[in-house]
């Protein structure tokens, strides 16, 4: 009798699904060489970043050279709206966030402004989207969430969250629904170290992964993982590396306790320290294939073709030595065409009536106006004193925000001071306020900050100009935690282009059409 020969696996299959598996960005405005050819070779996918994006035009050509590549090509970007923003990094969105839509709490209105965010995104030829944001903003203190979710209670980001997923999805763009299982109850951001989460299972149950099985059963695509440590899922690795949860708290039927999501399962950015500093980029994403991650994502800081080769070759290597089970990766390759095949069907954006206006009006009804005393509107040209702190890598320091920009297009003269926690500290707080009083010159002041209460040198300067200038108007654009205080006090709950002209015309009490915008 012949004895029975283990078959080596074809090394074309291995590297064709090694690159499947894979979703990079790259460098410049333009489809590189190396991209076009690794995509002739089985790459499938490709990640956009704001350094990618120069305008909705050359954008579309863009995405039509890559296209031209292979057919169905997924092509991803990170456009939550808001805050987070590649379509708009270099003006600032024409949408609100998910903070100003929960503060709304009008589902109709969130599924529309993610269905003209669709719309847009298929327009210039995206296919799948990172978002929604999915994170019950549990700890105020969160670095890296705050109004990337729609607010602190589990079930209003639950009905939010798959209002969301319909409306993006209803323009034929894929929603990738993050960060699980939950990464709102951190006090770190991933992007420089690992989260640790104390909540037990029962807590978990009942707050973090209710969003997702309303995004699962909304029919999101996909899900993106996070690299946060949750001991009561497992004690030595992250969720995007573990097969508790990826394998089985995500997967598992909900009779047996889990989401039974069937969709594709995505990483967050694989560079991340919270990953690459622990393990390595290539060890890293081998083990979270084999947890049952299907695409990894890599681009946001290493977008070169050695990253894409090393990351490939990693994989096919472990399989043939056997720590990653040929099937496994087989698997996820499957789920990443199945994707691809979906977003040719869909026919994206067609037969969708453009709704330009609805961010702006979205962005005005999330106002909140709190007036401590008598405010006159203004009507000559103002000082902006913009408080504002280190932005997230999620955020970025590409996008400008506040009302300076719109307030000038009312009042054209107004200017802008800008106050940070290095020129806190350099001059003191009683200096820093004397020398913005010498410079605002006698105007009107508005003051705009941004999470007041995670950062107690903001917190101290607009005290000082307060008690100097009672007469100031305060916007917060960040989470509305601390107490109002100021002459007029807004919270627009987002940074956003729209939620700097929503509070403009409040200000100026000029209001303008939304068409356009």
């Amino acid at each position: 009798m012949t004895p029975l020969v283990r078959s080596e696996p074809s090394t074309d299959t291995l590297t064709s699904d090694a690159l499947t598996v894979l979703q990079p960005g790259f460098t410049g405005t333009t489809a590189p060489d190396w991209l076009l050819r690794r995509i002739g070779e089985g790459l499938t996918s490709v990640g956009l970043f704001g350094r990618n994006v120069e305008s909705p035009a050359q954008l579309a050509e863009l995405t039509a050279r890559l296209r031209a590549a292979r057919e169905d090509l997924l092509i991803a970007v990170d456009e939550e709206g808001g805050d987070v923003t590649r379509l708009e990094v270099r003006g600032g969105s024409s949408f609100p966030g998910n903070h100003a839509l929960g503060a709304v709490d009008d589902t109709a209105l969130t599924r529309d402004v993610a269905r003209e965010l669709g719309r847009r995104l298929a327009e210039c030829g995206i296919t799948l989207n990172w978002a929604p944001c999915a994170d019950v903003n549990s700890d105020p203190d969160n670095p890296v969430i705050g109004v990337r979710s729609f607010g602190d209670d589990p079930q209003l980001v639950a009905r939010h969250t798959a209002a969301y997923v319909e409306g993006l999805q209803s323009a034929g763009v894929a929603a990738c629904t993050k960060h699980f299982p939950g990464h709102g109850d951190t006090a770190v951001d991933s992007h420089h170290d690992l989260p640790r989460i104390t909540a037990g299972l029962t807590t978990l149950q009942e707050r973090e992964l209710v969003p997702f099985r309303a995004a699962v059963a909304a029919g999101t695509r996909a899900v993106m993982s996070a690299h946060i440590l949750l001991p009561a899922l497992d004690a030595d690795r992250p969720a995007t590396l573990s097969p508790a949860a990826l394998g089985g708290l995500l997967r598992a039927p909900v009779d047996r306790g889990g989401l039974g999501f069937d969709g594709l399962i995505i990483t967050d950015g694989m560079e991340m320290r919270a990953i690459s500093a622990a393990y390595g980029l290539e060890r890293g994403s081998v083990l979270a294939v084999a947890a049952g991650a299907d695409a990894l994502c890599v681009g946001g800081g290493l977008a070169d073709e050695d990253t894409v080769l090393r990351l490939r070759d990693a994989l096919v290597r472990a399989v043939r030595a056997g720590e990653l089970p040929e099937a496994r990766l087989a698997d996820a390759a499957a789920r990443v065409r199945a994707l691809a095949r979906w977003t040719r069907r869909t026919g994206a954006g067609e037969g969708i009536e453009p709704a330009p206006g609805i961010g702006l009006t979205a962005a005005r009804r999330a106002l909140r106006r709190t007036a401590d005393g008598p405010f006159t509107p203004l009507t000559t040209p103002a000082c902006v004193v913009a408080f504002t702190p280190l932005a997230n890598i999620a955020v970025g320091d590409e996008t400008p925000w506040g009302v300076a920009a719109e307030l000038t297009r009312l009042l054209p003269g107004t200017g802008t001071l800008t106050c940070t926690a290095e020129t806190a500290a350099a001059a003191g707080t009683p200096a820093l306020v004397d020398g913005l009083l010498t410079a605002a010159a006698g105007r009107r002041l508005v003051a705009v900050v941004r999470d007041v209460h995670r950062h107690p040198w903001m917190a101290e300067a607009l005290d000082a100009l307060l008690a100097a200038r009672p007469d100031t108007a305060v916007v917060d654009m960040g989470v509305p935690q601390s107490p109002p205080r100021g002459a007029l006090h807004l919270a627009t709950h987002g940074a956003a282009r729209v939620c700097g002209r929503a509070a403009a015309e409040v200000l100026t009490g000029r209001r303008g059409p939304a068409d356009g915008d």
